[in-house]
């Protein structure tokens, strides 16, 4: 019967920690602009596209340049 008063003591500790550091979240604005995120990992695909070197679209064979 001991054991089970501990594991509902460490639950709720455990659930007290999550909401106080929910509330330090809030407080410290982190959820201010939460669709940016999804933008994110798309933005260094963008920079690759917008800085490569455009390809030749015929050269003078006509033939794909070899690699």
């Amino acid at each position: 019967m001991e054991l089970t008063w501990i594991a509902i003591l460490a639950s709720l500790c455990m659930a007290l920690a999550a909401v106080l550091i929910f509330v330090f979240a809030v407080k410290k604005d982190y959820f201010h602009n939460i669709e940016d995120a999804k933008y994110q990992v798309f933005w260094s695909d963008l920079e690759d596209l917008v800085n490569s070197p455009k390809e030749k679209k015929s050269n003078a064979s006509g033939k794909h340049p070899s690699r």
